[in-house]
């Protein structure tokens, strides 16, 4: 464990933290502290912030109510910067965007890597603001039931398609997880709260073993 006294604050008695949210892995800002604000953190376990602008210190979250609480601290190789992840409360930045970096400079036609989170998040969005000739929308519209109905059709066609081949499988388990997403949005259950249900039933020793030193193992 890193102790404070070893990071390397700048002249102005500054190090840059980088906030990131915990779940969806997303950047949500870039903000600096000092001593006092990153004990205050670890203290209260929410971010607090040294404005550079202001001259003083703030506590994200003291005024608007979206703190942002957090999950680890880590510095980087040469412990001039932090890494603050965070399970935030609400949006990250004063313009009311869940993330400050949001003004687009360059992209590129690459595909981003699919992910889980992002899916959900499509998900939601469909679910409140309907789109016409949208399957998703239409689940939603049609509700609870249908969306039961539709699970139940899924796990029967992976039974089937385990009895089958690997290919099979594969894809009517996608069907299964995109249909069981969209109960999880439709009954407001997050993928954070799954993976924390998880966690507390599966305790993983991400721990190395090693192996004795010397002869053979036994």
């Amino acid at each position: 464990m890193l102790e404070i006294d070893n990071l390397k604050f700048g002249e102005d008695g500054l190090i840059p933290a980088i906030v990131q949210d915990e779940e969806s892995g997303r950047v949500l800002t870039l903000a600096y502290m000092n001593r006092e604000s990153l004990e205050i953190s670890m203290q209260e376990g929410t971010t607090c912030f040294f404005s550079r602008s202001r001259q003083k210190l703030w506590r994200k979250g003291e005024t608007s109510g979206n703190v942002q609480s957090i999950t680890s601290i880590t510095a980087d190789c040469d412990g001039d910067a932090l890494l603050v992840r965070v399970r935030p409360a609400g949006p990250a930045c004063h313009t009311g965007q869940t993330s400050c970096f949001f003004q687009e400079v360059y992209h590129t036609d690459t595909p981003a890597p699919f992910r889980l989170e992002d899916l959900y998040a499509l998900l939601q969005d469909r679910k409140e603001h309907p789109k016409e000739g949208s399957y998703t929308s239409y689940l939603f519209e049609k509700g609870t039931d249908k969306i039961l109905k539709k699970v139940g059709e899924e796990t029967t066609e992976v039974v089937i398609a385990a009895k089958n081949n690997r290919r099979e499988l594969c894809y009517e388990l996608a069907d299964l997880t995109y249909h069981m997403m969209v109960l999880m949005v439709q009954q407001g259950i997050t993928p954070r709260e799954l993976l924390e249900e998880l966690a507390s039933r599966h305790v993983v020793d991400r721990k190395v073993k090693q192996e004795p030193m010397g002869g053979e193992a036994r």
